[in-house]
């Protein structure tokens, strides 16, 4: 077996694996070479030793912590964490009065803050002064999107690096170095190798938390064998946050972007995920209305129908019937016609004001209201020759305006056939009546 890298401490074979094996160097820090190579961002500070406050975000087990104790080592500060799930402000006063006492004696101070979007706007706020004159360099570690969770005050004082997932490569040399800490392989098939890997899910601790439970197992341990000796982790998958707002949008794209495979990918992450598959019925029936509209008017019967089969059935049967509405939305012809029209129409609504219907429209249930007009001359259309009269239906003093415009694809064909046809009675009524009017 391989001697013992150098990147390790004197092992202690007490401590958790996660813990024998964090890196000694930014250098050996696996998966955000993006970062912390020579000339990226955070290589770039570190060699000047000039580092600015931070936030690291990235998902569980890519490293935040570890990289935030070793940019403290590597500039020379003194390294004080706190987790802003433990912690209030009398705790963040001690740290910046001991922070400016040192700044006294000449000597910076790394403020580690982990799950910092935990701390509610006040405390958020607290930081502001002892970071922008230099007190203290903040690094903030969270899993959430900064630009949801922190205010933009902070936020404008802090670059915020994001942190990537572990691949498969990150992971495998995660493995490679819990072996040679160990001094034997791990009793795993090849197909287990990649099994463990794959289970560990891009989260690093996850993985040496896993090598833990297996390194003792007789050989040789099959993906079988493993999965009954540890536990999968689960999906990463916040339902309130911002991983239910990225899968939603990534099903929404799919099925807009005409690909079924793609969105019965995402739909399966979210229903894995436990996300409320009623919340997906909606967002697909509002889809239909949005996306496929009128380009294929059984989309949103298909969504509604789906829904209510769910309600009926539960899961894990009526997720099927989700499934299958899935299916057909992406598969369906797609229009916004519909949605670009209503939105036109509720501007024109809006910037028109208050202008009535013209007279010739209106009922007229009173002798008052016919003797000022309403309903004179209406032509009711069914009566004549063409189905169409081609009356003004918009206010008086207000120019016809074209807010729907189907495609020509799906139903709207025919409807853009059959308004072409409108438009153009339309027309030839109007030149009929401009004539009329020369003659007389």
């Amino acid at each position: 077996m391989p001697e013992q890298p150098s990147l390790f401490e004197v092992d202690d074979v007490s401590r958790p694996l996660a813990d024998r094996l964090r890196p000694r160097t930014l250098h050996d820090v696996v998966g955000q070479e993006h970062l912390l190579a020579a000339e990226s961002p955070i290589g770039r500070m570190v060699d000047a030793q000039r580092l600015v406050s931070m936030v690291l975000w990235g998902p569980p087990g890519c490293g935040k912590t570890t990289i935030a104790r070793l940019l403290a080592e590597q500039t020379n500060l003194a390294f004080e964490p706190l987790s802003a799930t433990f912690s209030g402000v009398a705790d963040l006063r001690k740290v910046f009065k001991a922070a400016q006492h040192r700044r006294e004696l000449g000597q910076g101070t790394l403020l580690f803050v982990d799950e910092i979007h935990r701390f509610n706007r006040a405390q958020q706020d607290s930081f502001l002064p002892y970071v922008e004159d230099g007190t203290i360099v903040l690094v903030g570690a969270t899993t959430e999107n900064p630009s949801f969770e922190l205010n933009g005050a902070l936020l404008s004082r802090c670059q915020v690096f994001v942190l990537k997932r572990l691949d498969d490569a990150a992971l495998g040399t995660l493995i490679t170095r819990a072996e040679a800490l160990l001094d034997r392989p791990l009793p795993l098939t090849d197909d287990a190798r990649q099994a463990l890997i794959a289970m560990a899910d891009g989260d690093g601790r996850y993985l040496l938390n896993m090598i833990e439970q297996v390194q003792a197992l007789p050989a040789p341990v099959d993906p079988a064998t493993l999965a009954a000796a540890v536990q999968k982790r689960a999906p990463l998958y916040d339902k309130s946050q911002e991983g239910h707002y990225n899968l939603i949008s990534a099903l929404h794209k799919s099925m807009r972007g005409s690909d079924p495979d793609a969105a019965l990918y995402w739909l399966a992450r979210m229903l894995g995920g436990g996300e409320d598959p009623l919340f997906i019925a909606r967002r697909i029936t509002r889809f239909a209305t949005e996306d496929i509209g009128m380009a294929d008017p059984h989309a949103v019967q298909q969504a509604l129908a789906a829904w209510d089969v769910y309600e009926r059935l539960g899961s894990p049967e009526g997720e099927l019937a989700i499934a299958q509405a899935v299916v057909y939305l992406a598969t369906a012809p797609k229009s916004i016609g519909v949605y670009r029209g209503f939105n036109r129409a509720r501007a024109a609504a809006k910037r028109t004001g208050s202008l009535m219907p013209p007279a010739h429209i209106l009922n007229a249930p009173t002798r008052l209201m016919k003797d000022l007009g309403y309903g004179d001359g209406y032509q009711y259309d069914p009566d004549t020759e063409t189905g169409f009269s081609g009356a003004n239906y918009f206010p008086d003093g207000l120019p016809r305006e074209t807010y729907y415009e189907p495609t020509t694809g799906g139903y709207e064909r025919s409807i853009t056939e059959r308004l072409r046809h409108w438009a153009q009675l339309r027309d030839d009524g109007t030149e009929g009546r401009a004539e009329g009017a020369a003659r007389g």
